[in-house]
C-alpha cells in the first residue's frame, strides 16, 4: 500500500512526520490513537486513556502541555464501538487514525477480526487518513507487514529500525497524492540530519535481501511456534497459570499470577543466561538466529529453573 517512502533517522521521528502530513493533508488539528499503543516520545502521542471508554487524552509525561494534548483522543484497543462513538462526535474533527495492527507495548495484542477494518471503514467515511504504525511488526511478522496478514489497506505506513537491521533508521509513506504533501514539492515540513544516511541505507538493502529469501518467514514462524509451544508446556507441569499469546516473531507470555511470579521468572532466568524482556508487558520476539538449538537451550533453562 506505499506508493511513495520518505527514509528518517528513527521510528519515532517516522510516526511523527506522519502525524504532521496527515494534520496538514486534512486540514484538521484531532488525532485518534488507542490506549496502550506506544508511537514513540512525540508530544502529540504521549497520552494515556481517561475515565470512561473513550475522552480526550492527557498527558502522561511532564512538560506536554495540556492544551496541547487534548487533540489527542484515546480509546481503548479493539474497542471497535468507543471508536464509532468517538467518530460519531468528533469524525469531521480527526485528521488520523493512528494504531499498532498487533499492539506490541503493552504486551502482544492480536486485533479482533472486525477490529482493523472497521477502522478502514470509519476513516474513509470521515474523511480520516488511517496510520498504521508497522515500527515494531513491518518486516517482522511477515514481508508485507501485519497489514498484509490483515489484507488491510492503510493511507500511511510507518516503519522503524527493522528495515535497517537494527540500525537507527526509520520510514513513512503511502499514497503518493498524500506524500507529495511533504516538502519540496508541497508545504508539509520535513526533515532530517540522519534521513538516508548511508550506512543505514547499506544495511536496510542488506537485511531486505536476507528476509526476501523464499521461506525465511516460514521458519520464522515455526521457531515462533517451537518455542512458544514449549514455554505452553513448561509453565502446564509447572502449574503456573499463563496465557502466551503470539504471531509471527514476538509473542509474549502474560502471567496471570501477578508481577512477583514474573520477577521470579525474569531473574531465573537470566541466571541461566536467558535474558528476557524485563517488563511483564513488553513483547519479546524470535529471530532467525534464534534456531533450533537456541530454542532448546532456552526451553531446558526454563524448565530447570526452580
Amino acid at each position: 500500500s506505499v506508493e511513495k517512502i520518505r527514509f528518517v533517522s528513527s521510528g519515532t521521528e517516522a510516526t511523527m512526520s506522519a502525524i504532521r502530513l496527515a494534520r496538514g493533508f486534512t486540514g484538521r488539528d484531532k488525532i485518534l490513537k488507542f490506549d496502550g499503543c506506544y508511537h514513540g516520545h512525540a508530544d502529540s502521542l504521549l497520552v494515556a486513556a481517561g475515565s470512561g471508554a473513550a475522552t480526550f487524552g492527557m498527558p502522561n509525561s511532564k512538560g506536554v502541555p495540556a492544551d496541547f494534548a487534548k487533540h489527542t483522543f484515546v480509546v481503548p484497543y479493539n474497542d471497535l464501538p468507543a471508536l464509532k462513538k468517538i467518530f460519531e462526535t468528533h469524525g469531521k474533527e480527526i485528521a488520523a487514525v493512528i494504531v499498532e495492527p498487533i499492539a506490541g507495548n503493552m504486551g502482544v495484542v492480536l486485533p479482533k477480526p472486525e477490529f482493523l477494518p472497521g477502522i478502514r471503514s470509519l476513516c474513509d467515511q470521515y474523511g480520516s487518513l488511517f496510520i498504521c504504525d508497522e515500527v515494531m511488526t513491518g518486516f517482522r511478522v511477515a514481508f508485507g507487514g501485519a497489514q498484509s496478514l490483515y489484507n488491510i489497506r492503510p493511507d500511511i505506513t510507518c516503519f522503524g529500525k527493522v528495515i535497517g537491521g537494527g540500525l537507527p533508521v526509520g520510514a513513512f509513506g503511502g499514497r503518493a497524492d498524500i506524500m507529495d504533501q511533504l516538502a519540496p514539492t508541497g508545504p508539509v515540513y520535513q526533515a532530517g540530519t540522519l534521513s538516508g544516511n548511508p550506512l543505514a541505507m547499506t544495511a536496510g538493502i542488506k537485511t531486505l535481501e536476507q528476509l526476501s529469501v523464499p521461506g525465511v518467514y516460514e521458519r520464522l514462524a515455526k521457531q515462533t511456534t517451537q518455542l512458544t509451544e514449549g514455554l505452553k508446556e513448561i509453565f502446564q507441569k509447572k502449574k503456573i497459570v499463563v496465557d502466551v499469546v503470539s504471531t509471527c516473531g514476538m509473542f509474549t507470555v502474560f502471567f496471570n499470577e501477578g508481577k512477583e511470579v514474573f520477577s521470579r521468572f525474569f531473574h531465573k532466568a537470566l541466571e541461566g543466561g536467558i535474558y528476557w524482556p524485563p517488563s511483564a508487558f513488553e513483547a519479546a520476539f524470535v529471530s532467525l538466529t534464534h534456531d533450533d538449538a537456541v530454542v532448546s537451550e532456552t526451553l531446558r533453562v526454563i524448565y530447570e529453573r526452580r
